[in-house]
């Protein structure tokens, strides 16, 4: 007998195919909206406080099965906004889809799906896991490799992935869409989700400036040698590598080298200056066993980077240096650093 599975429905062509492969394939199969209250300017609701149940209707018709909707606007707030601005404010560039994977879809929603009586969650992510046959979990790079999500995976734990399911993982983005359009499915949302699905129609800039207890500070822009070329107008403005908006003519573009939190001054050089042959990475969710000694792996440090050649040595469990066989420009605090073996992800923390 096939699984109770649970599909975290967004409204999109991803989710909306991920419950139809599924209940083709025989699954019991509910679909979970859940509301995080920053819907307005991402989806199908004309207003935060609107009900969707009239279009979540339309999914339930389209894809035959029922839809729970569930308000997380609370633990969304506290969890994903809040550590958002936290981030920001600490001199970071947060990512908070890799923080929202493990806190929000397969941690808030995931027990939710399990009290309703699923034994998975299923999302329209692509990537893919494979069981081998101790029962471990092996967390790899989706087919399609232009829509390859298996970085933003890294930081679930082999227990979670033990309740992941991502149908799309072996198909490709057109023929998802194809199959979509051949069964009549249509999508109920305006776009496609993002990284940062909170932030619509605004700049991150004002997005910051509407949380509370958030103030700006302004401060001054100096060189790597101390000198005083221009002011800013809040480090939140600005991340590492960041070429727009220092507005200090020069006979080279400067770049974003660093943010200095203790003295509020925004440090800009040239873009040489943002190479790095390593970086310190905290906080590692290791899928696989940690390694014990120093081991060779391929290490991604943004989502839309390839892969590199590195040398990760491991200082304890959580914690590693990470040293690059060619430097990389513009590593970036705050971000995550995930590192692969092939195809398979083996884990991933966060770059400081």
């Amino acid at each position: 007998m096939k699984p109770k599975t649970a599909v975290a429905i967004s409204g999109g062509v991803d989710s909306m195919m991920a419950a139809f492969l599924l209940k083709k394939r025989g699954h019991d199969v509910f679909g979970i909206h859940f509301i995080t209250g920053y819907e307005a300017a991402a989806s199908f609701l004309p207003s935060r406080s609107a009900e969707p149940r009239h279009a979540i209707a339309g999914i339930e018709t389209q894809l035959g099965i029922s839809v729970k909707i569930i308000d997380i606007r609370s633990e969304f707030q506290e969890k994903i906004i809040d550590y958002f601005t936290r981030s920001y404010l600490a001199g970071q560039t947060p990512n908070p889809c890799m923080r929202c994977n493990p806190v929000i879809k397969f941690g808030t929603i995931l027990s939710s799906a399990r009290r309703l009586g699923a034994e998975r969650l299923a999302t329209g992510h692509y990537a893919r896991i494979e069981k081998d046959p101790a029962g471990g979990r092996h967390l790899l790079k989706g087919r399609d490799a232009a829509k390859d999500q298996s970085y933003f995976m890294a930081r679930l734990t082999p227990e979670q992935l033990a309740g992941a399911c991502f149908p799309l993982g072996d198909m490709n983005k057109v023929d998802v869409k194809e199959l979509a359009r051949q069964e009549g499915l249509h999508p109920v949302t305006r776009a496609e989700s993002q990284d940062v699905c909170f932030i619509k129609n605004t700049t991150y800039g004002q997005f910051m400036a509407e949380q509370k207890n958030f103030s700006p500070q302004p401060g001054l822009i100096e060189t790597l040698d101390g000198q005083v070329i221009g002011e800013h107008d809040g480090l939140h403005l600005f991340t590492i590598g960041q070429r727009r908006g220092i507005n200090c003519p020069a006979a080279e573009p400067y770049y974003v080298v660093r943010l200095d939190m203790v003295r509020n001054r925004l440090v800009v050089g040239a873009k040489k200056d943002l190479l790095a042959s390593e970086c310190k990475v905290v906080d590692i969710n290791w899928i696989q066993p940690p390694p014990a000694s120093s081991i060779e792996v391929r290490t991604r440090v943004r989502y839309r980077s390839r892969e590199v050649i590195s040398t990760l040595l491991p200082r304890d469990k959580h914690t590693a240096i990470v040293h690059f066989k060619t430097p990389l420009s513009a590593i970036t605090p705050g971000q995550a650093a995930v590192f692969y073996r092939d195809n398979e992800v083996l884990g991933g923390g966060w770059i400081v």
